[in-house]
Parts: C-alpha cells; sequence; structure tokens
C-alpha cells in the first residue's frame, strides 16, 4: 500500500489558556485521533466531527495539566475510547484541578456555567519512551521529553498536514506538547517541572529532529524544527 504523505489535520484553540486541540485522520469519514482535548472544546470537538464524518480511535495526551486533559473524560465516554497518556504523568488524571489555584477555576466556572467537576477517564493506557502506535491508520512514535511535567511526551507522525502538504520545506510531523513552542519552550516552574530535565529533552529530543519536520505545538501557531534551530533562544 502506498504510504500517506498527508493527513487530515484540524487544529483549534480551547477556550482557555489557548491550548491547541488538534484531531487527526487519513481523510474525511475515516477514524481519527484526538490529541489534548482541553477546556471547553467538546461542542467544536463534535463540530468537526460531524462535519467531516470522522470517527474517534483513541485521545492522545502530550501532558497532564488541566488545560489540555479537561475535556478528555466526556471525549472519551462519548465515543467509548482509551485515552492515552506517558505513565510518569498517569497520576495527575486523578485530579489535574488540584493543581489549578481557586482563581483560575472560579474563572472558568463563571465562563461555563457550572461547578468544575473531575472524573478519570475510564480506560487510560499508558505510553513509554520510543513506544510505536498504530491507530485510525496513523503510525506514531512516542517521544518522552519531560522538563515540563516529568510525562511530557511528543508525538512524532511521518506526514503532514493536507493543508500544507504541498509546501516545500516540511516532510514529517510532530506534535510537540507544552515541550517546544514557535519562539520558545514550555515552563518548567509548575509543580513536576524540571529546568535541567528540560534542557536534556532539548538537547536529546528536539535538537536531533530534522529541519524538514514541521511543529505543531500545545499553544501558538505551528512552526520548523528549521526555523527554532535558527530563532528560538
Amino acid at each position: 500500500a502506498a504510504r500517506l504523505v498527508s493527513v487530515l489535520t484540524l487544529g483549534f484553540p480551547a477556550a482557555v489558556a489557548g491550548t491547541n486541540c488538534y484531531v487527526l485522520a487519513p481523510a474525511a469519514g475515516e477514524e481519527c485521533l484526538i490529541i489534548d482535548p482541553g477546556v471547553g472544546v467538546t461542542g467544536q470537538l463534535a463540530e468537526i466531527l460531524l462535519e467531516h464524518r470522522l470517527r474517534p480511535a483513541a485521545v492522545l495526551l502530550t501532558h497532564g495539566h488541566f488545560d489540555h486533559v479537561y475535556s478528555v473524560t466526556p471525549v472519551c465516554d462519548s465515543a467509548a475510547v482509551a485515552a492515552y497518556i506517558h505513565v510518569e504523568d498517569q497520576y495527575r488524571l486523578k485530579d489535574p484541578l488540584s493543581a489549578v489555584g481557586p482563581e483560575l477555576i472560579a474563572m472558568f466556572e463563571q465562563q461555563f456555567g457550572q461547578k468544575s467537576s473531575w472524573q478519570e477517564p475510564s480506560d487510560v493506557l499508558t505510553l513509554v519512551d520510543g513506544q510505536s502506535l498504530t491507530i485510525a491508520g496513523l503510525d506514531l512514535r512516542v517521544l518522552h521529553a519531560p522538563g515540563h511535567t516529568q510525562g511530557s511526551v511528543m508525538f512524532a507522525l511521518p506526514e503532514v498536514p493536507d493543508a500544507i502538504a504541498a509546501e516545500a520545506g516540511v516532510s514529517t510531523t510532530v506534535l510537540s506538547g507544552d515541550v517546544l513552542f514557535a519562539g520558545s519552550i514550555g515552563r518548567t516552574d509548575l509543580e513536576g517541572g524540571d529546568g535541567a530535565a528540560m534542557n536534556r529533552s532539548l538537547r536529546d529530543v528536539v535538537l536531533p529532529l530534522a529541519d524538514d519536520v514541521l511543529v505543531l505545538p500545545g499553544h501558538g501557531p505551528a512552526t520548523t524544527m528549521a526555523r527554532e534551530r535558527v530563532t528560538n533562544p
């Protein structure tokens, strides 16, 4: 079978913290992966799935911070699928809101008009470094890159989004979570963060990525390794 070179890729920011939620599928009408369903995304996600006739096969989490996992349980439950998270961040799914200040919780309770309640997803599968996954017809590799959290990962796949497939200069994609952003990196001052670990991840996991890698980060715009290698302080 011919390799896919482009995948249907839909991304949109969540209502809180602008966390990017991504939907990946081989094509419309197929199974899909949902990455990092954050605060208040369920309505928009349902519209995207309906519009493109997509059936969720799994939810992948780059790490366990509330702004990346807030909607994981309703999304998993409604589709009866598992959530995947690195083994070292699995504990965060017990109660990700415990790490959030009361002011922030009050703010989004006001925004969504409901009490913030948390229920752990019923089906959680753990990831380890270097693991290969084939889900929804897509091949992904797990790159453990701790520093922002203990279990932060990036997901590498051998395709690029269909919207930019024609553009020269990128040939594969990494979903970088909060490890790498356009122009910056993930903060390390939150619980479980570790500056020394982040430096190691940048040196050993991020820097070796090829220049033609498209980077889809957890917040902010897409970028490329070529650009970040030159411009990211």
